[in-house]
């Protein structure tokens, strides 16, 4: 897992300016060392939201943000989205805008309650498509919340794109047609 992190970290500060997690998720995605599923993606998540966030002028020394971010990733086992009942994605990006707020668990400005109301957002958009485990679904899902929460909230604009799934065939569980982005769809 250590080796993952260190390559994720790697690709994120050596992008080309990209203001599209999605792509840039993508791009990640497709190298030997992340895995369909699994905790890797606790990181990689919030890290192209991180990536896309300093492309776009946002104002976080990115290095130091992924190391932090990989810190708190680190933290959090993987299968938390069937155990839990939380996705490791959404606390990933979660994470990322904690990172970019400065927030903490005494924060009494307003991004303290603004992440909860995001993390519910896009729990809620992962949990309406349903089961089982897709961390390459839910990570897109996750993205697009944030990338709406971050044009909203900061002087910084991310693009959304569109998402076709290259993964379906790697993965067992694969919904298919449940999926928004198989076969080229996208909501």
């Amino acid at each position: 897992m250590e080796e993952r992190i260190k390559q994720i970290i790697k690709f994120c500060c050596t992008m080309p300016e990209n203001v599209n997690p999605i792509e840039i998720f993508k791009r990640i995605a497709k190298q030997d060392f992340i895995r369909i599923h699994g905790p890797e993606h606790h990181i990689l998540d919030g890290a192209c939201i991180l990536t896309a966030f300093y492309h776009g002028g946002g104002q976080i020394d990115l290095k130091d943000a992924l190391e932090k971010l990989a810190e708190e990733g680190k933290k959090m086992p993987g299968a938390i989205c069937g155990l839990w009942g939380v996705c490791g994605s959404v606390t990933s990006i979660g994470a990322a805008l904690a990172i970019i707020d400065g927030t903490g668990p005494l924060t009494e400005d307003c991004s303290w309650g603004r992440h909860m109301q995001f993390t519910a957002k896009a729990l809620e958009a992962i949990g309406k498509v349903g089961g089982p485990r897709c961390c390459k679904r839910d990570a897109v899902l996750s993205m697009l919340t944030a990338i709406k929460y971050i044009n909203d909230t900061y002087d910084v604009k991310l693009d959304v794109g569109r998402f076709q799934c290259e993964f379906s065939s790697l993965n067992e569980q694969c919904i298919q047609e449940r999926c928004p982005f198989y076969g080229g769809r996208n909501e």
